[in-house]
């Protein structure tokens, strides 16, 4: 009887402990005074309101700190918002990368929602027809292949060819403060990597916006008339929490953290754990020897038919592991590489994917050719160095 009131009060203070650290946590995050740009509506409502017809861009992760739906808000508000622009994985986010998005109504404000992914990637003119303000709100992750940063060119590029105005509401880069990997080659373009910049570029969505602007990398180099609401008290050091899971497949910090490192088994027959319950946190496959790590994939939220669905996959767990990276990791691609039986498959997918994803061909042919992870690294070194020159004049934080 003694041992279990024991463990009894052992396991009340733990949980007081606990409840008490994470109300410390928040109230120290509260005490910085951060705010998103979509929680300081009184920088931009008044904007909005002075126009009669907006678009709002925005998917699951246009939250308020109170969890509020920013469309939720501004229709409370009487903000007369035309429709909503969805990007890839839909307005709710729960749809599989790749997946096709039809358009539709949002079944709680009734409003009109119109897929900016599939064969309508850029907002036609019809779709912008009477608009007077483009708002775009959407938590990006800070990597080049993930395809926000391409949706919100195309959005600036059909506003400033129909003359309408873009305001952005920022929020955090979790890959902020540092820049890495291969700059990707302008015959590489695509919808996951349109812009000569490194896989890990160091802005937030709103300063890369403005870059895009600067630089006048949109179609005949057009630039449209672009706003930032900043964050307040926003540094490029810290790490701020997300309140919404970016996409299906992203489901915490460490698939976040992990992410640009291992987004390059994408194109590959490696598994980075689509259809388990650590995407991106575990990569993996049939073809790997001398790992004992295993799991197999199956269908799951988000990963309608994963990739390698059914197969026993061996590699590696770095789920555990909750270290932060501050650099594009390659140590487990070369490693995957070494590993592989190259005579029972090809290692890279035959249409050659991977390529896109690096932003050239040279990082398959220094796998091929078997450079050593230094040297690729140093390889970067002369674009990345151009780059930062680029990315300097258009930062608005502190770095």
């Amino acid at each position: 009887m003694i041992l279990d009131f024991k463990i009894k009060h052992l396991v009340l203070m733990c949980l007081i402990y606990f409840g008490i650290s994470q109300k410390l946590g928040a109230q120290n995050l509260t005490n910085t005074g951060f705010k998103t740009g979509a929680d300081q509506p009184e920088l931009y409502l008044d904007k909005l309101k002075s126009k009669k017809n907006i678009i709002v861009v925005a998917n699951q992760t246009s939250l308020l700190e109170n969890k509020q739906h920013l469309v939720d808000f501004l229709v409370e508000k009487k903000v007369n918002i035309k429709s909503i622009f969805a990007p890839e994985h839909g307005f709710r986010g729960d749809a599989d990368a790749g997946e096709h998005i039809k358009n539709g109504i949002d079944t709680k404000t009734n409003l009109p929602i119109v897929s900016l992914y599939g064969a309508n990637k850029k907002p036609s003119n019809e779709q912008l027809k009477g608009a007077d303000l483009i708002l775009f709100d959407i938590q990006d992750v800070g990597v080049r292949f993930y395809t926000y940063i391409s949706t919100l060119t195309y959005v600036m590029e059909a506003a400033a060819e129909n003359n309408i105005p873009v305001i952005v509401l920022d929020r955090p880069n979790p890959h902020d403060g540092y820049i890495d990997g291969p700059v990707l080659k302008e015959k590489w373009s695509s919808f996951i990597g349109l812009h000569p910049v490194p896989v890990i570029y160091g802005l937030t969505i709103g300063e890369y916006g403005k870059m895009v602007n600067g630089e006048k990398w949109m179609k005949n180099g057009v630039t449209c008339d672009y706003e930032i609401i900043p964050m307040k008290n926003y540094h490029k050091q810290k790490r701020y929490p997300i309140i919404e899971r970016p996409s299906p497949n992203l489901p915490n910090d460490q698939s976040i953290n992990l992410y640009p490192s291992l987004c390059f088994f994408e194109g590959t027959e490696v598994s980075v754990g689509r259809g388990t319950d650590t995407p991106f946190q575990i990569y993996g496959s049939p073809w790997i020897k001398n790992m004992t790590y295993s799991f197999t994939p199956k269908p799951n939220y988000g990963a309608k038919d994963p990739f390698l669905n059914g197969q026993i996959c061996y590699g590696e767990n770095l789920s555990i592991d909750k270290s932060e990276l501050r650099n594009l990791d390659i140590a487990w691609l070369l490693k995957a590489y070494k590993n592989f039986d190259h005579s029972k498959r090809q290692f890279f997918l035959k249409n050659l994917f991977f390529d896109k994803l690096a932003g050239s061909d040279e990082l398959r042919k220094q796998l091929i050719s078997g450079k050593s992870e230094k040297d690729i690294r140093n390889s970067w070194k002369p674009d990345l160095e151009s780059f930062s020159q680029i990315r300097d004049q258009y930062i608005i934080y502190p770095n």
